[in-house]
């Protein structure tokens, strides 16, 4: 007999830093999130489809859980009980290296089903995983505990056969050939912020958004994108642009690079710089640039 079909909701709930991101693009065998060193690096709850023949996993990836101190902090909080609230099942992630669990963000998921999923376990002694799985359990019921490597892949089938096993049956939620539902523009300012996080220091890019001012399509020619880059200090703006332009050249180039491997085709993309003071804290422009 075929097997039933199954799908559902997934979301990845946990702190910064923990590799949601790399485990989801991992997952979907293409970079959907953008990834960086730096914690924080998600800002919106990122919606990736893996269908197999069976099964449809809808995955949430949400913005690490952390304590808000701005409007842009509390939206992102936001975004991350809207996935819960819409999950059928969580994957909980955790740093396989930390030495207690993360009760913070265990908040997030009381009384929801979930899977303890412990990430990096490539970084550290095997025997080293089964004291922080034990003292997860202690604190609540789990429907399963997996670890894994989401750079290295590491696992990974075992933990997409526990998705298989308890999603619930039902018909796919998306066609089978949709990834996101995310407009092409949304990616392409993700793009543009994760290179500007690959270049920036310190609170720079945190005090960054990216929002796509222009975005025509051209058949055969070259699309057309213009971009701005939003910062709360005009200090932040000259360290954006950097000497003779150098840094947002940099960024710019990058950019373009990846956005034309991800839309498939050839883009102009022109970037410039604005001063928004405190945007992070109003909720006029926190709006506008998609919070």
């Amino acid at each position: 007999m075929e097997p039933e079909f199954r799908s559902g909701h997934v979301a990845l709930v946990g702190r910064p830093n923990v590799g949601k991101s790399t485990l989801l693009n991992s997952l979907l065998g293409q970079k959907l999130s953008i990834v960086t060193p730096r914690a924080q690096t998600t800002r919106h709850r990122i919606l990736g489809i893996l269908t197999e023949p069976a099964l449809q996993v809808v995955f949430l990836d949400t913005p690490g859980v952390i304590r808000p101190r701005s409007g842009l902090q509390q939206s992102m909080m936001r975004q991350v009980s809207m996935a819960v609230s819409e999950a059928d099942l969580l994957l909980f992630m955790a740093d396989a290296r930390a030495d207690r669990p993360d009760a913070l963000s265990l908040e997030r998921v009381h009384g929801l089903p979930a899977i303890l999923v412990l990430n990096k376990v490539d970084l550290i002694r095997q025997d080293k995983v089964l004291p922080l799985a034990e003292a997860y359990l202690q604190l609540r019921a789990f429907e399963a505990v997996v670890p894994v490597s989401a750079l290295k892949g590491q696992h990974l089938d075992a933990l997409m056969q526990e998705l298989r096993e308890r999603l619930p049956v039902g018909q796919p939620l998306y066609p089978e050939d949709m990834l996101s539902e995310h407009p092409e523009r949304f990616f392409v300012s993700e793009i543009i912020r994760e290179k500007l996080f690959d270049r920036l220091r310190q609170e720079v890019p945190y005090a960054v958004a990216v929002n796509v001012r222009r975005y025509e399509e051209n058949p055969g020619r070259k699309d057309l994108i213009h971009a701005d880059i939003v910062v709360d200090r005009p200090s932040q703006k000259g360290i954006i642009i950097g000497a003779r332009g150098r840094t947002l050249k940099a960024v710019g180039s990058a950019a373009r690079e990846d956005i034309e491997v991800f839309l498939g085709r050839g883009v102009y993309l022109k970037l410039f710089v604005q001063v928004r003071p405190d945007w992070r804290n109003q909720e006029g422009l926190l709006r506008t640039y998609g919070y």
